[in-house]
Order: structure tokens, then sequence, then C-alpha cells
């Protein structure tokens, strides 16, 4: 495997980590996950602009330009043969002493890794609502993809343990926020709608484009609503996914609906 690794292509086992980068010791960093189809990378411009965004909340100073960005992610693809796959953009604040504080001068550490997409498309979803943490709508972090997961991680272990596939995550106020990797939509009364920023929801790049390709509106959703909904899907960066049970519940009549395939076909 090859590896971007602070502008440099090289083979992943000559690449080093610093082990005081606070990536490792803090979790102080942020990633984007993009899509790759036919050597192409999806929504690329997108996917920058959210990375900026966060790391203008966290104050990480990021010394690439996009178009950098964007020619360390070709090149990846590129060096590890992939036509379609799955790139990983991760950048943390890079190494530093010990302490919460930042350092006044910092030297992030840039990472791009590759995977190839291969095998079938994943099915539909069977998720739980997660019992064993919540996301916190409060935080400033929760419309940021940063690189401490362990949240998402207790909710996801929870979800296999109790033999789903997924898990829906609730905010602090106890109304649908998001799963533990993808964003949420319900039909609804025939409207297309899903949580909104404000209660936790991260805002996911697919997200975006779900509502302003297929005309879907934000509003409040309560664990109730999915016995409303007559159909549901989950979105991320990879794509579309149809969400068909919740607790075991059938979400409508259990299977994959007209309007999850009308929006995959739309914004694929």
């Amino acid at each position: 495997m090859m590896v971007h690794l602070n502008g440099v292509l090289m083979a992943a086992a000559d690449a080093r980590i610093d082990p005081a980068d606070r990536g490792l010791t803090l979790g102080d960093g942020l990633f984007e996950s993009l899509r790759a189809r036919d050597g192409e990378i999806l929504r690329l411009d997108a996917h920058l602009a959210r990375l900026r965004a966060g790391a203008a909340v966290i104050g990480l100073p990021l010394p690439m330009s996009d178009e950098a960005l964007g020619d360390s992610l070709r090149e990846t693809l590129r060096g590890n043969d992939i036509d379609d796959g799955v790139l990983r953009l991760t950048v943390t604040r890079g190494p530093a002493g010990r302490g919460l504080l930042p350092p006044a001068s910092s030297h992030p550490t840039i990472l791009v890794t590759a995977a190839a997409q291969g095998g079938q498309p994943p099915g539909p979803v069977a998720a739980v609502i997660a019992a064993t943490t919540r996301r916190n709508e409060y935080s400033p972090l929760s419309r940021c993809k940063t690189i401490n997961y362990l949240d998402n991680i207790l909710a996801r272990r929870e979800a296999d343990e109790r033999g789903a596939d997924e898990a829906l995550m609730l905010n602090t106020a106890g109304r649908l926020a998001e799963t533990t990797i993808a964003n949420l939509f319900l039909v609804i009364g025939g409207d297309l709608v899903t949580p909104p920023v404000a209660d936790g929801a991260l805002p996911g790049v697919m997200r975006a484009d779900v509502i302003a390709l297929a005309g879907a509106g934000e509003r409040p959703l309560a664990p109730e609503d999915l016995a409303r909904a007559s159909e549901a899907f989950v979105t991320n960066s990879l794509g579309i996914r149809p969400l068909v049970s919740v607790d075991r519940a059938p979400i409508g009549d259990g299977r994959p609906g007209a309007v999850t395939a009308k929006v995959a076909a739309i914004v694929d």
C-alpha cells in the first residue's frame, strides 16, 4: 500500500507518525472519507470545505492549499492503482509536549490512505436506538468530523451485541440525531425530512446533496416518528442505504422504498 504523508507519496511500511502526535495522544484532529469512482474524487470541494470549517472550529492550521490536498488525494489513488475506492484524509495537530493546550506553533500531520471498493454494495440496514451514549448537540464538535469517534464506537458495539447493523444516536433531549456513520432521512406523510444540525446531526456532504437536489427538509425528529415513516434511509459519502427496521420494528413495510431509490438515482 502507498500512502501520502506530509506531501510525500511513500510505501505504508516507510511511513512514520511521531509518537508525540496529538492525534495519537489526544484525538486532536479531523478526517474526511471520500468516494472515488472511475478515478475521479466525488464531492471533493465540499469535503475540503467541511475540513476547513472544522479546522477553524478547533483552531487547527492547514498548511496545504485545497489544490495541494486534491493532488495528494489523486496521487494516492494512482499510487495504489485504484479507480473505484475510498480515500481517507486525516489531519492532526502534529507532535507536541504533554498537556491539553496546543503549542503556539503547530506542525500538522497530513495523511492520505486509499482502499479499493470491492464486492457487492452494502444492503439494507437493520438498526437499534443506542442506549449506551448520546450525541451532544451543544458541543461545537458535533459539527466537525473529528478523529475522536469513541461515542460512535460505543454505539456501534452496542448495535453489534444486539444483532443489528447500525445504531441510531439520540441527542441529549432524546431527539434523533444520526447514526454512528451516517445521516438519517425519513419519509413522513410524503415529506422527506432529516434532523437539523442543531440537533446534533453532522453536516454530511451527501446529506447536503439530498437536501439540495431531492428537496429534503430539516426538522426535529423524535423516536416516535420512526413508526410514522413510510420509509427511511441513511447517507454518507459512500452512498445511500435503506433503513428497514429499528429495534426490530419495521419501517413502513420493512422493505427499501421508492423514494429511497429515486433519491439514490438523483444524487449518486
